[in-house]
């Protein structure tokens, strides 16, 4: 079992940098950077909430459950 996370395909999606989406939600490089390759053990809701704000999109469209 996996989970995907999908960031890179909304950031091209929505057209933004991840620089930018980084701004407008008050990460750090080095998390975002976590959270983008898949490595993160953990996300907080509030971070996930500034993410879908942002990106204007659905938790599913960023996070995707994969059988193995």
């Amino acid at each position: 079992m996996a989970i995907v996370v999908n960031l890179d395909v909304m950031l091209a999606i929505r057209k933004m940098k991840s620089k930018d989406l980084e701004e407008i939600i008050g990460i750090t490089t080095a998390n975002l950077s976590i959270l983008k390759s898949g490595k993160a053990k953990a996300i907080h809701f509030s971070t996930l909430e500034a993410i879908c704000d942002a990106l204007d999109c659905q938790p599913a469209d960023i996070l995707e459950y994969r059988e193995d």
